[in-house]
């Protein structure tokens, strides 16, 4: 497999996008999914990307992520342009610096939990560093359920071990596509705490599509994207302040 080229410089962006824009269809029925967007996610840092349905949200982190490619503009994770990579590279950068979260959690059902977190490890054929897996254990609290299979968890289980094997192989990025949308409220307000705990204690950088306002607060920042733009920018977020932004974008 080619090897990615070396970066550029020190890194203090972990993604970015530059005059995005993705088009899906032609002619009359052509959908304009992200129109124009330049947005910087900044390391080590929470970021909550919120917007109605048909904004262009789910579109804006696959696109980050490198599971879909720009109709036109440039996207970045650290300083690799992905538009540059070719496939085998784009598998390579995702595999060795991006961790994924979505609602369907992709466990292997003939997998233990332990198995599954370290999943990602084994396939790149990397030996895991027992003190990392041990703190994203401790993270995610599930020391005790490690033997179990997918089926035998909660589903609140099950989505932290989503979480803990999206962390374990440290990724300089993790995206993730409304994790919480499957959980009850109890379940979901553990996860977030341990996403939030992912980024205080272990440096990690997180950026979360989620359309719930108590979500995003746990975030450092929240991007609010309509009709496939950046329309507000919110730092240290609320909930309140969230809920205040989503009506005015409402009216």
């Amino acid at each position: 497999m080619p090897p990615l080229p070396p970066p550029v410089g020190a890194v203090s962006i972990a993604a970015r996008t530059v005059d995005a824009v993705k088009v899906y269809g032609r002619g009359d029925t052509a959908v304009r999914a992200l129109d124009g967007i330049t947005a910087d996610f900044t390391a080590h840092q929470f970021t909550a990307i919120m917007g109605a349905s048909g904004s262009g949200k789910s579109t804006l982190l696959h696109c980050l992520a490198g599971l879909d490619r720009l109709t036109s503009g440039r996207t970045f994770i650290g300083e690799y342009e992905l538009g540059r990579l070719n496939d085998r590279q784009l598998t390579l950068l995702r595999r060795e610096k991006v961790g994924f979260i979505f609602q369907a959690l992709n466990l292997v059902p003939t997998l233990n939990a332990l198995e599954n977190i370290l999943l990602p490890l084994t396939i790149a054929g990397r030996k895991p560093d027992p003190g990392v897996v041990d703190g994203v254990v401790q993270i995610t609290g599930i020391g005790d359920r490690l033997r179990h299979r997918p089926s035998e968890l909660s589903g609140g289980q099950q989505q932290r071990v989503a979480a803990a094997r999206a962390l374990v192989s440290r990724p300089e990025i993790i995206f993730a596509d409304e994790p919480t949308g499957n959980l009850d409220s109890k379940a979901g307000g553990e996860l977030l705490g341990f996403l939030r705990k992912a980024v205080d204690d272990l440096g990690q950088t997180i950026v979360m599509v989620t359309h719930d306002a108590f979500a995003a607060s746990h975030s450092d920042r929240v991007v609010f994207l309509a009709d496939g733009r950046v329309v507000q920018d919110m730092r240290s977020p609320t909930t309140d302040g969230i809920l205040a932004v989503v009506r005015h974008l409402g009216e």
